[in-house]
């Protein structure tokens, strides 16, 4: 990020030198010679030293760049920001840009109606394994696109492809404080959290606070309960299906008494009941309601 930073800075003072300073250039932060990566000092300012907890590491030489700026100005008045590319990155077959995958296996609803959206290289590293089949597919299509309870999965590859509610949100929030610090404007920042509640959410945007974001964008979270899954083929999870064997009549044995079939065991994955809540207690330091 700081070599998308410098560049960018760079190439609009050489436009500027070939065709003239934005209107408002004189006075600005960049005539200044404040730079992004200095407006942190700004903000420490502001607050006690133990509230503001950011890396400022530099590699490159922003000295001879900021000399640069202030000498031959500014071609635009800003250059850098992180859009949303949700939709975008799902047209052009890859991520969504600074975020981790959403889900492996899910099916995406706008304006334009509902597709499936699938992790190619996930399914390009199980073909590798030859573990790629219909049982795999069912498999991503019970556990909601994740691989972590998927058995035949090896760890190395539960590893790589973590969804975003299972990457603990406090890396996301440190990999964008990391690339704050070079970008003029702000990125659109989403967080996940599984099972959010207000602890959760205190703790979560009060460390985006202390690491220096401007913003963030979307809080997505999962429901407390999942939709049952009607259209997948049960009894085949993590299994391969068995070869049919033909069984010759006379070793049938006769049926003695119709037996009723017993409950199905209750398949891992599956949301249990949600329990009784408590009721609101004062003496109850782990109640939320009042916080």
């Amino acid at each position: 990020m700081e070599v998308i930073s410098y560049y960018a800075i760079s190439t609009s003072s050489d436009l500027a030198v070939e065709r003239g300073t934005y209107e408002t250039f004189k006075g600005s932060l960049w005539d200044q010679g404040i730079l992004p990566i200095d407006s942190l000092d700004l903000v420490a300012k502001t607050r006690p030293e133990r509230m503001f907890e950011v890396d400022r590491t530099q590699r490159l030489d922003w000295d001879t760049l900021r000399a640069k700026v202030q000498k031959d100005g500014m071609r635009n008045s800003n250059v850098m920001a992180i859009a949303p590319t949700a939709t975008i990155s799902n047209i052009c077959g890859v991520s969504q840009s600074i975020e981790p995958t959403f889900q492996n296996l899910y099916v995406k609803s706008n304006l334009s109606g509902e597709f499936t959206v699938i992790n190619p290289y996930l399914v390009r590293a199980l073909k590798e394994r030859g573990l790629w089949d219909a049982v795999m597919v069912n498999d991503l299509k019970h556990f909601e696109g994740s691989v972590q309870k998927i058995s035949r999965i090896p760890e190395e590859l539960k590893a790589i492809f973590a969804t975003a509610f299972e990457v603990d949100t406090r890396w996301i929030v440190d990999a964008a404080s990391r690339r704050q610090k070079w970008i003029d404007q702000a990125q659109s920042l989403n967080l996940y959290i599984a099972g959010a509640n207000g602890k959760k959410l205190d703790i979560t945007y009060k460390m985006a606070w202390l690491r220096g974001l401007k913003t963030t964008y979307y809080l997505r979270a999962l429901g407390a309960t999942s939709a049952e899954k009607s259209t997948i083929n049960t009894g085949a999870l993590n299994a391969v299906k068995p070869a049919t064997v033909a069984v010759p009549v006379a070793a049938v044995a006769p049926v003695v008494e119709a037996q009723k079939p017993e409950a199905p065991a209750e398949e891992e994955g599956f949301a249990q009941a949600a329990p009784v809540p408590m009721a609101c207690s004062i003496d109850n330091p782990d109640c939320e309601a009042c916080q």
